[in-house]
Order: structure tokens, then C-alpha cells, then sequence
């Protein structure tokens, strides 16, 4: 049973920037697709970026493509989103999920394991 737990969030002023992190226990992130995903009050649930198990492809929503960073240290059971220029359409809870390695990772029925998320808050 893998767990996650995400760290990172907090309050920043739009523009700047902000590092989340998943750990994992309970078992090992290096043969998993990882993903992290957001949601607004009032909003689904939606697809930020994903990376492959061994960190070798990426994928971004358009709304954070050039400004987001997904990364990885399988050494450390760690999975990464850098967060530069942040805007206040940034603002959620954000979580990190496990997928299967062979899955495109793209929408959250892909993922069997979540965090409790981390809430990010832009002011403007």
C-alpha cells in the first residue's frame, strides 16, 4: 500500500514561486507513472502534469506548460512540481497520484494511489 503525502503549499504573491513534494512510503514510486493534479473550490479535479517512471517524459496542461516542472528522485521516492510565475488561476489544492508505468496519465481514473494534497494560495 503506497502512501503519499504532499508539502510544499502555502501563500505566495502572484509572479512567484513555489516547490511542492511527494513522498512516498510503503512501497516504491520507480516503477510508477507519477501525476500531479489541482482543484479549485467549486471545480473538478484536473490534470496539471505527469511523468514517467523513470523520468525520461513529460506532459503539461496547456494553462501551466513553460511556467510548471514536474521532476523526480526515484532514489529518494520523491516526485517534484516547481511552480514559477504563478497567477491566481493557479490557486488549489494540489495533489500527487500513482499511476501504473504503462498508463498516459492524463486523467485521474489512470491513478490508484493519492495524497491528501497541499493547498496553494496566489494573491494578486
Amino acid at each position: 500500500q503506497v502512501t503519499l503525502v504532499e508539502s510544499g503549499g502555502g501563500l505566495v504573491q502572484a509572479g512567484g514561486s513555489l516547490r511542492l513534494s511527494c513522498a512516498a512510503s510503503g512501497g516504491t514510486l520507480s516503477t510508477r507513472r507519477m501525476g500531479w493534479f489541482r482543484q479549485a473550490p467549486g471545480k473538478e479535479r484536473e490534470f496539471v502534469s505527469t511523468i514517467s517512471w523513470n523520468g525520461g517524459s513529460t506532459y503539461y496542461a496547456d494553462s501551466v506548460k513553460g511556467r510548471f516542472t514536474i521532476s523526480r528522485d526515484n532514489t529518494k521516492n520523491t516526485v517534484y512540481l516547481q511552480m514559477n510565475n504563478l497567477k491566481a488561476e493557479d490557486a488549489a489544492v494540489y495533489y500527487c497520484a500513482a499511476a501504473p508505468a504503462l498508463v498516459a496519465g492524463r486523467r485521474t481514473n489512470e491513478y490508484g494511489y493519492w495524497g491528501q494534497g497541499t493547498q496553494v494560495t496566489v494573491s494578486s
